[in-house]
């Protein structure tokens, strides 16, 4: 079957019409040197602080990827901690900015989740949906006088605790003890008392052993716990700077 001229060029001008990809511009850096989960990269003139650069790296699988946040701005160098691996990342690897302040999701479609500091599901149930939200870790934090009034009591099924000291839900309250002596079982057991009280939890685990922040999944889902629980884990096999974003999180 032949194809006539004018059919090819009425194809492509359709084509060309309904092109939508929309124009992004990013600078692109090279490492310069990488040690102890920092890298210095030059050629990001336009970075922001703390804004989000991808690192591309090649491994023996294939192309691999790893974020990393922008701290120091020099004058001629951007100093970025590495959120992840980075044994791989070599000097001349390319760094691209994305145009995002560091930035964690936020939403219902959190719940029953386990995620790492960047918000990244480590559970093994699949990404999180495309619309979900999204909220800057460091922002202003709003005025007393526009924060709502601490009226609604928080019961943490310990008799002893309800009776003896009062919590507000939107309270800040400090478990202080030594090792072992039941500040988590604490936590875990008002987290799991909160069920059917129209109330979000979130347990940031920091610098735990992986096998104890499975077992504490394991207890919350046991008791129905993980409908209203939001999971936030960082182990202590993770990077130092995923346990500082989980700070500020917890923070």
């Amino acid at each position: 079957m032949a194809l006539r001229a004018e059919e090819i060029s009425s194809i492509i001008q359709q084509e060309i019409q309904n092109f939508g990809q929309p124009v992004r511009t990013v600078n692109v850096g090279s490492v310069v040197e990488v040690g102890d989960g920092i890298a210095r990269v030059h050629g990001l003139s336009g970075v922001m602080a703390s804004e989000l650069v991808e690192f591309e790296f090649e491994t023996a699988e294939g192309r691999g990827t790893v974020m990393g946040m922008a701290l120091n701005l020099e004058e001629e160098s951007v100093g970025v901690v590495v959120l992840g691996p980075y044994t791989e990342i070599e000097e001349g690897d390319t760094v691209r900015t994305t145009g995002r302040i560091i930035e964690v999701p936020v939403g219902d479609a959190l719940l029953g989740r386990v995620v790492n500091g960047l918000g990244q599901p480590i559970d093994g149930k699949g990404d999180l949906p495309a619309n979900t939200g999204t909220r800057a870790i460091e922002r202003i934090a709003p005025g007393v006088v526009f924060r709502q009034n601490v009226d609604t009591p928080v019961q943490t099924g310990i008799k002893a605790i309800d009776a003896m000291i009062p919590i507000g839900r939107g309270q800040r309250e400090l478990i202080i003890g030594d090792r072992q002596t039941g500040k988590s079982t604490i936590a875990i057991d008002t987290i799991i008392n909160q069920k059917g009280q129209n109330m979000m939890c979130i347990y940031v685990a920091i610098g735990q052993k992986s096998s104890q922040i499975a077992q504490t999944v394991n207890t919350l889902e046991r008791y129905g716990a993980m409908e209203h629980t939001i999971v936030v884990a960082a182990s202590a096999a993770d990077p130092a700077a995923l346990q500082y974003l989980e700070q500020l999180i917890g923070s």
